[in-house]
């Protein structure tokens, strides 16, 4: 058996590879048709213009279910390893509702592309980045309430500097943004793709831009460390019969009499 065949570990790791694909093969499109410069443009300009578009929305649409299926197994993971523990149970609900949250915003990314509707564009980034920033706090500290029985220092340490490091790249993407939204450098930069090295304000669209690409590669690192731990889990669903027919008959079935039909692995 494969190591990513073990238990659901399968999920984060597709969950890594396919986003980390969907930024790639955008960027090699846009690039080989000159829709964007080579040196770091934006991740959602890379996504703007057909067809690279249309190869951008799908694939992140897709990166969006698999990210609600991973942070789903990982709230029934921590659910089940703490099954009387009030605080840490909290904390996995808040978890779960952040991680949908932030998924939510993926789709919004994918669909609503910044040259067209930028402002419901920036919603969703913030829901992905900045509610996915504070799931990513949430289940750090629930590694840290979890250590030494279930988690082990190291993935803790782990997790907390692949936290900062988002952190760093969120202060870091703002305060460029801002400083380049300003109206200092010009008007209307948001349908910009093209920028010259001597122009103003090209300091701070690279920072700008490295700082976005750095900020979405900490996420797809902090769904790396859930490998591990997802090799420890399965999950099974399992189907009652409450009838022999899917007819509306008289109830000739008891609470006592429902039939087990199906429970199968995932």
């Amino acid at each position: 058996m494969w190591w990513f065949q073990q238990g659901l570990s399968v999920l984060p790791v597709a969950l890594v590879v396919w986003s980390a694909a969907s930024f790639v093969f955008s960027y090699i499109t846009a690039i080989i048709l000159h829709h964007v410069d080579p040196l770091v443009p934006y991740i959602s300009d890379t996504g703007t213009i057909p067809p690279e578009r249309c190869l951008f929305g799908i694939m992140l649409n897709i990166s969006a279910f698999l990210g609600m299926a991973t942070m789903y197994v990982r709230y029934k993971q921590v659910y089940a390893l703490n099954p009387e523990k009030s605080k840490i149970l909290k904390l996995n609900k808040i978890g779960l509702t952040l991680g949908l949250m932030s998924c939510f915003g993926l789709c919004i990314i994918a669909n609503f592309q910044k040259c067209i509707l930028y402002y419901i564009h920036v919603v969703g980034a913030c829901l992905t980045f900045g509610v996915g920033a504070i799931y990513m706090l949430v289940q750090t500290v629930l590694s840290y309430l979890m250590q030494p029985e279930v988690h082990s220092k190291d993935i803790f340490w782990i997790r907390l500097t692949v936290f900062l490091w988002c952190c760093s790249s969120i202060v870091s993407m703002f305060v460029s943004s801002v400083v380049l939204y300003s109206g200092l450098y010009g008007t209307n930069l948001v349908q910009k793709l093209h920028w010259d090295p001597q122009e103003k304000g090209y300091t701070a669209h690279i920072i700008s831009t490295v700082s976005e690409w750095s900020l979405a590669f900490s996420f797809l690192s902090f769904f790396l460390t859930y490998i591990r731990d997802f090799q420890k889990i399965s999950l099974r669903a399992v189907v009652s019969l409450h009838g022999q027919t899917l007819y509306n008959t008289p109830q000739s079935f008891g609470t006592d009499e429902q039939t087990l039909l199906v429970a199968g692995s995932i």
